[in-house]
């Protein structure tokens, strides 16, 4: 079970790091003038961060009632 939330940690962190350049690429070149793609990619990473922080709680608490 801990390795499947590792690899889960990992991908959602990959995700995160995957939206998050699409959007300072998208920033850069200056094409979404209204700016709704760029609310959506952040709110893509704020999901994925989450999810993230959860996975995350969830290995420490698994790790803490192991002692």
């Amino acid at each position: 079970m801990t390795v499947l939330l590792v690899i889960l940690l990992v991908l959602l962190a990959g995700a995160t790091l995957y939206v998050l350049v699409k959007g300072v690429i998208g920033m850069a070149q200056q094409k979404d003038i209204t700016g709704q793609r760029s609310q959506q990619l952040m709110r893509q990473r704020v999901m994925l961060q989450a999810g993230a922080i959860v996975v995350a709680v969830l290995l420490l608490l698994m790790a803490s009632g192991k002692h």
